[in-house]
């Protein structure tokens, strides 16, 4: 009833076999073996022609999107390589070679390399990864940085990390912090680029900071990187609208402090003037 809806479901089924790593090749056994089974249960040979050819247009349609979704990224997150995989994006573009590491499109559906070595546990491919993305290069017109291109791909990378890969959070936001090699006076400069982790696309506040707190690591909230986003945003925004919020609190209090202390001196004024009067009578 709705074909241009399957088809995109059987692309997207077809690039989750791209991950998987299945070979093309067990397509046409997989159908002879459907269609034997149907040929058992059913007399009806029109039937069985209509099963036949829907499932033999599905298989064509898998086997175009693995052999299109089958990049030499993908092969090399299958094994878990991270030689490999710098072998695969050596050869790719400059401009292009955040790309081949975070889309993969075929049609109107695609899928993300680094999301994807994440979510089945090729840790080493998706350190190689983000390493690469993570790395400053540069040519006579500009210099390439896979920052924003990660962020913009995926806007929750930090929470998909903090819930699934952990052991890459520190790798990951050492990668926010360039250092130069020069020293000047005995001291070096340093560029944190927090853009990220404190605006979000729409320009609202990020919820990196909430989804490292929910982490519940006390080591990787210390991370420098952390600590000066939670410094400046502490000391720019959230200071003031703390001592806004408990002002009505601050003047409460001293005027209950105030008053307390009052009323014991007259209290005490009160006693020690009956006490003489009634003596000196």
């Amino acid at each position: 009833k709705e074909p241009k809806r399957m088809v995109e479901d059987i692309s997207a089924l077809g690039l989750r076999h791209v991950g998987y790593g299945i070979p093309t090749d067990l397509f046409g056994p997989f159908v002879t073996g459907c269609v034997q089974v149907i040929r058992m249960l059913t007399d009806d040979d029109a039937a069985e022609e209509a099963f036949r050819w829907s499932l033999s247009l599905i298989s064509r349609m898998l086997t175009r999107v693995i052999n299109e979704g089958s990049t030499i990224v993908m092969k090399a997150i299958n094994v878990n390589s991270s030689k490999m995989l710098k072998k695969a994006v050596a050869c790719a573009p400059r401009g292009k070679r955040a790309l081949w590491m975070l889309n993969i499109q075929v049609g109107t559906q695609s899928i993300s390399p680094l999301m994807w070595a994440i979510e089945t546990g090729s840790l080493e491919a998706a350190t190689a990864i983000i390493a690469d993305l993570l790395t400053i290069r540069a040519d006579r017109d500009r210099y390439y940085y896979g920052m924003d291109i990660m962020f913009e791909r995926h806007p929750d990378i930090i929470q998909r990390l903090c819930l699934d890969a952990p052991a890459l959070m520190p790798m990951m936001l050492d990668g926010l912090i360039w250092r130069s090699r020069v020293t000047e006076s005995g001291q070096r400069r340093v560029n944190y680029y927090i853009k990220h982790l404190v605006v979000d696309a729409h320009g609202d506040f990020n919820k990196a900071i909430e989804w490292v707190t929910e982490n519940g690591d006390p080591k990787l909230v210390c991370h420098p990187i952390l600590s000066i986003v939670t410094d400046m945003v502490w000391s720019r925004v959230a200071f003031r609208t703390f001592l806004y919020n408990k002002a009505w609190f601050l003047f409460t209090l001293i005027v209950f402090v105030s008053s307390q202390a009052v009323l014991n001196h007259l209290n005490k004024g009160d006693g020690s003037g009956s006490g003489s009067g009634s003596s000196s009578g």
